[in-house]
């Protein structure tokens, strides 16, 4: 059974930093690309970063494009987010998902053969 299963989260005060993790149970993370999601409520869902399989490929959103890292452990089976300099606005539930056709993240589409899964999200405040 696949699932992805991401602890962590929590209250941060700006300017803070926060690592979220993403384990995958159920297929081998090294052969797909994974990505993290991000949403709030009443807005469309917005793409953050994205890693892909061989090579590590990564994308980051403009608004986090130097804030924020995206890596994956294979030993593991768990990709990670590092986010540093948390804004205000990047208060949101943060969602993992794989596998991926793309690293681009510009889509949420999986590859042939296969079906994307979300982990359960974890929700990230930034607050004073």
């Amino acid at each position: 059974q696949v699932r992805l299963v991401e602890p962590g989260g929590g209250l941060v005060q700006p300017g803070g930093s926060l690592r979220l993790s993403c384990q995958v149970l159920g297929f081998p993370l090294a052969l797909f690309a994974i990505g993290w999601f991000r949403q709030v409520a009443g807005k469309e869902r917005e793409a953050v970063s994205c890693i892909g399989a061989i090579g590590g490929a990564t994308f980051y959103a403009d608004t986090v494009k130097g804030r924020f890292t995206i890596s994956r452990d294979k030993d593991k089976n768990t990709v990670y987010i590092q986010m540093n300099s948390l804004k205000f606005e990047d208060t949101a539930i943060y969602y993992c998902a794989a596998p991926l056709s793309t690293s681009a993240c510009v889509a949420v589409v999986p590859p042939s053969g296969h079906q994307v899964f979300w982990g359960q999200g974890t929700p990230v405040t930034v607050s004073s």
